[in-house]
């Protein structure tokens, strides 16, 4: 993977040559695109942000403004306190993402992040690779009753992140995507970073739980309990002890 980075008037955009050739602060905007699309959420699933697909099939983007959450996100919707270039969220989520892409984890491959500079503020965008074929969690066991196996297989892909020492700041069942071969992959790094083994890992899992269970009050529909739960961990502690 190569990095370029690209001045601007009011900031910096980082983008990979190999991905996008020619970068333009256009291409932060859904306007900037033949085509675009909102992307709606489900459940209070729609993220703070607003996030887009963007681009012509067969290459497709993701387009994500980050955005506040929280009390704070009322007030201030999508300013972040300026520290430094390399600590800018997008900046950091690029660099992360470039990272899990080296040591061939399922996640989203970086195209491109830009910053822009107001005062002591900055605001902020990536994009990246939209990935085929895949469905949220949250989604896949809506309706329909997953074997164990296929819950021990999450939890075994969920250890392999966390043996390469990759943290995510907020694993839920709509960052955990599935492809039509039931694989897992893992969205969203913002505030991710990669760490010394620790608690962090058993609050991740506990994260994700509350997240599972949340959206099984909401939707009657949602085949998630104790016995999903136990095959998750099954194959979670299973893959710790062969790892």
């Amino acid at each position: 993977m190569t990095e370029t980075v690209e001045r601007t008037k009011t900031g910096a955009i980082l983008y990979d040559q190999l991905i996008i050739n020619q970068i333009s602060e256009d291409l932060f905007t859904p306007e900037g695109w033949t085509h675009s699309e909102l992307i709606a959420g489900k459940l209070g699933s729609g993220g703070r942000g607003s996030t887009y697909f963007v681009g012509n099939v067969p290459r497709q983007f993701v387009l994500r403004h980050y955005m506040r959450g929280g009390m704070i996100g009322k007030l201030v919707r999508d300013h972040y306190f300026w520290t430094g270039e390399d600590s800018t969220r997008c900046f950091a989520e690029w660099r992360m993402l470039a990272k899990m892409a080296d040591f061939k984890l399922p996640v989203p491959r970086p195209a491109a992040a830009r910053y822009v500079r107001s005062g002591p503020f900055y605001r902020c965008d990536i994009i990246t690779l939209r990935l085929p074929n895949v469905r949220p969690l949250s989604e896949v066991i809506a309706g329909t009753s997953r074997p164990p196996e296929f819950w021990s297989s999450i939890g075994a892909a969920i250890q392999t992140f966390h043996e390469a020492g990759v943290y995510h700041a907020d694993m839920n069942a709509y960052n955990l995507q599935i492809d039509d071969n039931d694989r897992l992959w893992m969205l969203d790094f913002d505030k991710g970073r990669l760490r010394q083994p620790g608690p962090w890992k058993q609050q991740t899992l506990e994260r994700l739980h509350r997240s599972l269970n949340k959206i099984a009050s909401l939707d009657p529909a949602v085949r998630f309990g104790t016995a999903e739960w136990e095959a998750l961990l099954e194959g979670y502690f299973s893959a710790s002890r062969s790892a």
